[in-house]
């Protein structure tokens, strides 16, 4: 502001100077015309992009957060074996026995959630982008779960060093997701963006 006072009477005083052509004057003049409403314009812009690119308001992180849950129930039979081992992790996950067997108690209850996540949250831009780009997560995490799953189907050993990579890779598959369902929604809970290794950028593409 102090600058700009400063500035303003000796844009004048040069203006009005005989040592400074009239021409030229009004071609600064007009320069200035054109450059303010597109600074302006650029400014208003970055200013609406702020306000309604990521909001995090209270109900957008709860369907964010629950969005998580998605490719955890899904994935559930990954963890047969680990949590045979790991007493804990079955008492971690207990409370939630009774929503993995409402979801699989149905053979399509995956594909239905899948097509109304991506139907009716994605591309819907009543929902903000915080909201749809968490769903596009947890959608695209599910999605990956198809290369394990053909894996086992085409390749299904009954014991010695085969048997041992399944089990290896049903666990991992298993951790990733309870790693992943424990970060995002506690991420979205607090109204951070958890950004997953992976899927993020594969998120990214999607939410415009």
């Amino acid at each position: 502001m102090a600058m700009s006072s400063l500035l303003s009477p000796l844009s004048f005083t040069l203006l009005s100077s005989p040592l400074f052509p009239s021409r030229h004057a009004s071609l600064l003049t007009l320069t200035t015309k054109l450059r303010c409403p597109k600074a302006q314009e650029r400014r208003r812009l970055i200013t609406a992009q702020s306000k309604g690119s990521n909001s995090a308001d209270a109900p957008d992180r709860l369907i964010s957060a629950v969005c998580y849950f998605y490719p955890f129930f899904d994935g559930i039979q990954y963890g047969k074996y680990v949590l045979t081992q790991f007493t804990p992790l079955q008492l971690l996950i207990q409370p939630l026995f009774p929503a993995i067997k409402v979801f699989k108690s149905f053979p399509f209850n995956g594909f239905l959630v899948f097509l109304t996540l991506y139907f009716v949250v994605v591309r819907n831009r009543n929902f903000s982008r915080y909201v749809r780009f968490n769903t596009m997560q947890a959608i695209v995490l599910d999605v990956l779960l198809i290369f394990p799953d053909l894996l086992e189907r085409s390749f299904n050993p009954r014991d010695g060093p085969g048997l041992d990579f399944v089990m290896s890779l049903d666990s991992t598959v298993f951790l990733f997701l309870l790693v992943s369902l424990i970060y995002g929604s506690s991420s979205c809970l607090l109204g951070q963006v958890p950004r997953l290794p992976i899927v993020a950028e594969a998120a990214d593409r999607q939410v415009l």
